[in-house]
C-alpha cells in the first residue's frame, strides 16, 4: 500500500496531544494589538483545544499524528 499524505497546512497549525487531542493555537494575534486590551492578549497566548465536532475531521488530514 502506498503511504498516506499528511497534510502539510494542518501539521503547521496542529498538534496531537499524548491522550490524542488535537491541540491549536488561538487566532486574532498578528495585528491591531494596539486595540486590544492586555487581558485580552494575554488570553490569546495560551493554545487550545480543538472542539470535539471537528476533531474527526482534523485527524483525516493528519494520518500519523
Amino acid at each position: 500500500m502506498p503511504k498516506m499524505k499528511t497534510n502539510r497546512a494542518a501539521a503547521k497549525r496542529f498538534k496531537v496531544t499524548g491522550s490524542g487531542r488535537i491541540r491549536r493555537s488561538k487566532s486574532g494575534l498578528n495585528h491591531c494589538m494596539q486595540e486590544k486590551s492586555k487581558k485580552r492578549l494575554r488570553r490569546l497566548r495560551k493554545n487550545d483545544m480543538v472542539d470535539s465536532a471537528m476533531e474527526k475531521r482534523v485527524k483525516l488530514l493528519l494520518p500519523y499524528g
